[in-house]
């Protein structure tokens, strides 16, 4: 019978999640759901330094939005538990008890400013720095006296000397590191805490984790891993390092560098559907064209093989195409509900209808912190240059736009019933009385009544969303203008 795959998603609480750390819960889980296995969340917090109030929530919060639904966790259970690493303190010292017992580790008693001291040596004789081994060779009964003694100790892996240790990726393919370039590595330390990387070796085994994925940076820590996971007798799990999310030429995507969270993407107008989707296509590839796909559809298609090793560059005009395209799909009630924040925030006038600014915008708009900006002419006419009336492509000039503004202001004024096919009847009626292009006509008026080279929304449209005292006003300005562009002429 074959092993169920089990994939787990472990951060640190240590802040936001940055999309890097999006993307490794992403694969994870879509590794998980392809194959028919769990995906499980750990909270690996033995780092108590670097600990951020409000993290684990923000995780929580992240996997909720994005789809991610965990099969086992700190948060809902699960068989092999606790999930969270500070709860399982006790049993990692045990393990490392084992591990001096085989002679794969040892008790190291020396104190921080040997350390200091052996660090510095190191520098002066232009080497880089590794343990010496000093205790290795300690002597049973002095390593007894000094626990009895409560002497400060950490516990140290004992790394081979010789030889290599190679291990498969399924990414990278085979790969050897040297056994020289590996330092004997604390997994106990002095606070009886685990190190991160003893602690993730054995609750990877415990938990019956299959499958381990990770940013390509943790390439050359396996052989540290795989050391333990011999030394134990237990089987290695299959790894799948990943490639770099940059933002540019050898500029790596982080959070120190403050780069964009999940959420902060959220708050800039994205919509986390088009997120997650996008965030699946930096570093693998269907093997086909599509690139929209919903959760579901990438659950079915998922495939480690896919998976580049070249690193993926961060584009935000992919990134706005694509949420544009979710945009469009959206109903024009969620699309509403979406954008009637931003309207609030853009538009202080109440007698706007707010559902006909979501008919004539959706269409228009990419992402949702640009409706501000493609809107704020409805709640007050900008100031604008009377050169936008000039239109090659309309064939409009300061003077037949000025024709048309004072053809049309008599027309509306008259016009009771002001909804938009009774104002579209009513001005193309006039156009075809004057015998002039539909453009001749509209663009003035689109000019005049938004002040703007760029309007979501023709004349029409924009007419019945500022009903008809507004746009007669609006339409009396524009003729004012023109007026006196032509007079200065």
């Amino acid at each position: 019978m074959a092993t169920q795959v089990r994939t787990r998603y472990a951060p640190s609480p240590t802040g936001y999640m940055h999309i890097g750390n999006l993307r490794t819960a992403l694969y994870e889980y879509l590794i998980a759901r392809s194959n028919g296995g769990n995906f499980i969340l750990r909270i690996e917090d033995t780092d108590q330094k670097r600990f951020v109030e409000g993290a684990i929530e923000t995780i929580y919060r992240t996997l909720k939005i994005a789809g991610l639904k965990h099969d086992e966790g700190p948060d809902i259970g699960g068989d092999y538990g606790p999930y969270v690493q500070s709860e399982r303190k006790d049993i990692y010292l045990s393990y490392a008890k084992q591990l001096i017992e085989k002679g794969e580790a040892y008790y190291c008693f020396c104190s921080k400013e040997r350390l200091a001291e052996l660090k510095q040596q190191c520098e002066s004789e232009g080497r880089g720095y590794k343990y010496d081994r000093h205790c290795l060779h300690l002597c049973k009964e002095e390593i007894e006296q000094n626990l009895k003694q409560g002497v400060p100790y950490v516990i140290r892996q004992k790394m081979p000397d010789s030889g290599v240790t190679e291990f498969d990726d399924v990414v990278y393919g085979k790969i050897a590191i040297d056994n020289k370039e590996l330092e004997d590595q604390i997994l106990i330390k002095s606070d009886g805490l685990p190190t991160y990387n003893f602690a993730n070796v054995v609750d990877d085994h415990l938990m019956r984790i299959t499958h381990v994925v990770r940013g390509c940076e943790y390439l050359t820590s396996v052989p540290k891993y795989n050391l333990l996971y011999e030394a134990f007798g237990w089987e290695i799990p299959v790894y799948v390092h990943l490639p770099l999310i940059t933002k540019g030429p050898g500029q790596k995507l982080s959070k120190r560098a403050r780069d964009a969270s999940f959420e902060d993407l959220l708050e800039m107008g994205y919509l986390p559907e088009a997120v997650v989707n996008y965030v699946a296509l930096l570093g693998w590839s269907p093997g086909t064209n599509q690139e929209i796909f919903s959760l579901e559809e990438l659950e079915k298609a998922f495939d480690i093989k896919g998976i580049s090793k070249s690193p993926a560059i961060f584009d935000y005009d992919k990134l706005n195409w694509m949420n544009g395209e979710y945009i469009r799909k959206m109903s024009l009630e969620g699309f509403h509900k979406a954008a009637l924040p931003y309207y609030e925030a853009a538009i202080k006038r109440s007698d706007i209808d707010f559902l006909k600014v979501s008919r004539v915008l959706q269409a228009r708009v990419d992402v949702l912190s640009q409706i501000p900006e493609k809107i704020d002419f409805l709640d007050e006419l900008p100031d604008y240059d009377v050169s936008i009336y000039i239109h090659n492509k309309m064939k409009t000039n300061l003077e037949n736009s000025l024709a048309s503004l004072k053809a049309a202001l008599p027309v509306l004024r008259e016009l009771n019933d002001w909804k938009e096919q009774a104002i579209h009847d009513a001005l193309i009626a006039l156009v075809g009385k004057m015998g002039i292009k539909n453009g001749q006509m509209l663009w003035p008026i689109r000019t005049a009544v938004s002040g703007k080279p760029v309007s979501p929304g023709g004349a029409i449209e924009i007419a019945d969303i500022l009903g008809k005292k507004e746009t007669l006003y609006r339409i009396e300005k524009g003729i004012s203008l023109l007026e006196e562009a032509i007079q200065n002429q």
